[in-house]
């Protein structure tokens, strides 16, 4: 028996339970437990009280950090691989680089954001720019009074509306706004982009059997929204399928997380 764990989430009810249906027609029994947060759900995964994690990114940055031989990501999103960082400008800026952006105002995104706070924070120091020194202001969601529930679309907004100069936000955050036609394609334009990294992760015990873990990723890369279990999972993880897992990025996460204080 298998046993699936995850951060508290309500949609993870209905998604486990899809995955649970799936994979016992693959020959394979599921169990699943829910955990009050990630740091909950790391110390369990180390205990081998689950055999299965799914991770956010920087739970599986602290499994790596707290385990020798941590883990290995057996599937993943279609939307958690090349995960992008963009610095955005309104259309009519006169900013063309992230260089440009000395001296300027810049929104970031949520603290607890791994795309638009910990990696934008990192990317502007690893280009040589101090956000405490170099600019204007730099403030995370947190910091701002908004009437916008994301962190993300706060961003755009005060950006285009030339409240800040440049801000930080994901390429699917991008292209979401865009298809609901919240976001026009011409209200900003990325002026940098960071290099691909993986997001959230479905991982496994490093010693875990390999056949075993070949019929666990061969499972979820299975799931399709032809039956109402594969239906719930894909529409409970807003993805349209699973794939094998990747390992990019993985190491930039973890510096920016060690820089912080996080792991």
């Amino acid at each position: 028996m298998l046993r699936l764990g995850g951060a508290a989430s309500p949609a993870y009810i209905n998604v486990f339970r899809g995955l649970q249906t799936h994979f016992r027609r693959h020959g394979l029994a599921l169990d699943w437990v829910l955990y009050s947060d990630y740091d909950a759900l790391v110390e369990a995964f180390a205990k081998r009280e689950i055999d299965l994690a799914w991770n956010g990114p920087l739970a599986y940055v602290k499994i790596r950090r707290r385990l020798n031989d941590p883990c290995q990501v057996v599937a993943m999103r279609d939307v958690d691989v090349n995960f992008t960082t963009h610095f955005i400008t309104a259309s009519t800026s006169n900013l063309t680089t992230l260089n440009d952006i000395m001296g300027k105002r810049v929104a970031l995104g949520s603290r607890r954001s791994v795309q638009s706070g910990l990696l934008a924070y990192y990317y502007l120091q690893q280009a040589g720019i101090d956000p405490e020194k170099d600019l204007a202001a730099c403030t995370f969601y947190d910091d701002r009074q908004s009437g916008t529930a994301s962190d993300e679309r706060d961003v755009i907004e005060r950006v285009s509306k030339g409240e800040y100069d440049a801000g930080a936000v994901c390429q699917r955050t991008l292209d979401v706004m865009q298809a609901d036609g919240t976001l026009a394609p011409d209200r900003v334009r990325i002026i940098w982009s960071s290099p691909g990294y993986s997001h959230c992760c479905f991982t496994a015990h490093s010693d875990i059997d390999p056949a075993l873990a070949q019929q666990i990723t061969e499972a979820f890369v299975s799931i399709t929204s032809g039956d109402p279990a594969g239906k719930a999972v894909l529409e409970g993880e807003a993805c349209s399928a699973f794939v094998a897992g990747t390992l990019d990025g993985w190491d930039a996460l973890e510096e920016a997380a060690e820089q912080e204080g996080l792991i």
